[in-house]
Order: C-alpha cells, then structure tokens, then sequence
C-alpha cells in the first residue's frame, strides 16, 4: 500500500451507495433469490454479462470476456456451499452476490492471513456484489450482506471477509465525483486488516496486456 489516499471497491464489487432507509420494501417488481443448479445454468450468461458490465467502470476498469467468466461462474455450481444471491427486476437480472468457503482460494490469500488467528476454514469469502448503476440506494446492498452474513452462519462459519481493490485519487480514470464503499463496510462491523493485501492481475479497459492490483482484505466475525 502506498501513503497516498486511496479509493476502495469490494473486488468484483459495485461502488457503494447507502439508502437513507435500507430496510424499506423494494420497488414493485424487486426481488432476490438465491441461484442453484439448473436455475443458476438458465442464468449463467446474464450473471456473466452482469460482471462484464459492472466491472469495466471505475475501480476495476475490467476488461471481461464472456468466455473466462463462464468459467469463472462454473464454480458456484461445483461447490454446494458457494451462493449466488440474484436481484431481478421482473424477469431482468439486476444484480449479484457471491461468496464461496475461504479455503477455496487458500493459494491466493495464503500470505495476507497467514498472520491471522483465524482459519480460512472459519471463513467465509465474499466475492462481490455486483449492481447496476440505476438499481443502487435501494437498500439492495444491505439485503446482499444480510444474505451472505446468514449464509455464513449457516455453515458454522465465524467471520466474512472480501478484499477492496486500491487505486490512487490521481488515477486519470477516476470520477470527480466518485464516493468509495468503505464508509458503508464501516457501519455494517467491518474493518480492513492491517497489513493483509493480496494481488491479482487482469488486464484494464485499453491496455494490451494484465498488470497486478493490490487488493486489501476487509474482515468481520459474525
């Protein structure tokens, strides 16, 4: 990490907006359902061009293929205890939520916890929450945590973690007016561990090749 202030995003996360009510109904029309088997196969395309989207805006400037996140999304339906928690808006996927066992990506994160007194088997990792630009202050946000916080609690599981991508104010690519997410991570109990950063490479909107990202891990016992 450097001194200079940095901006955050969940990786494979939305920007994050708070509603001034995040318990209130949703819209007509608004509903969430958790993804399984042959429903998550029927939807696989959509959740796949949902992170496409996403993504390539600010923090992430991902540059996604179809292809790569077909098989990317092949994990949810080989793991029984993955979730993918889906928004529609009638018969339109809006949104996403993800999280798999920690110990799934034991090799990528071994070295950020390796200083914890947690085991990665006592995690659960929350791998994004995805939302379109015109669903967000809808209280969606909150309702993604709260599925993923009971779904850890489910599995035995005593804390949740995710990891926030860095990038400096002075990037070229970031908006003015960009409002980063840790605030909203803040109220819901969790914190960035001190010193535990990761690093994952993929190439960024109008570059030819993939360049590494520091990705800080955030965490919170549940």
């Amino acid at each position: 990490m450097t001194e200079a202030p940095l901006r955050t995003a969940p990786a494979c996360s939305t920007a994050a907006v708070t509603a001034s009510n995040p318990r209130a109904a949703l819209p007509d029309g608004i509903t969430l359902r958790s993804l399984q088997g042959a429903e998550l196969e029927q939807h696989l395309d959509a959740v796949a061009a949902l992170r496409i989207t996403v993504f390539r805006d600010w923090p992430y400037l991902y540059d996604g293929t179809l292809a790569y996140e077909r098989d990317y999304l092949q994990s949810y339906l080989d793991n029984k205890d993955a979730v993918l928690v889906a928004a529609f808006d009638g018969d339109r996927l809006i949104g996403a939520s993800t999280s798999t066992p920690m110990e799934v990506h034991a090799e990528a994160f071994a070295a950020p916890f390796a200083a914890l007194d947690v085991p990665l088997t006592r995690i659960l990792y929350g791998v994004e929450s995805v939302l379109l630009h015109a669903y967000r202050g809808l209280g969606l946000g909150h309702r993604f945590f709260d599925l993923r916080e009971s779904h850890a609690r489910s599995l035995g599981r005593s804390h949740i973690a995710f990891c926030a991508i860095c990038r400096p104010d002075t990037h070229p690519a970031c908006p003015q007016d960009y409002r980063g997410p840790d605030a909203f991570w803040l109220k819901r109990g969790y914190a960035p561990v001190p010193g535990a950063v990761a690093t994952f490479a993929w190439r960024d909107v109008g570059d030819v090749a993939e360049t590494e990202k520091p990705l800080q891990l955030w965490l919170r016992a549940v």
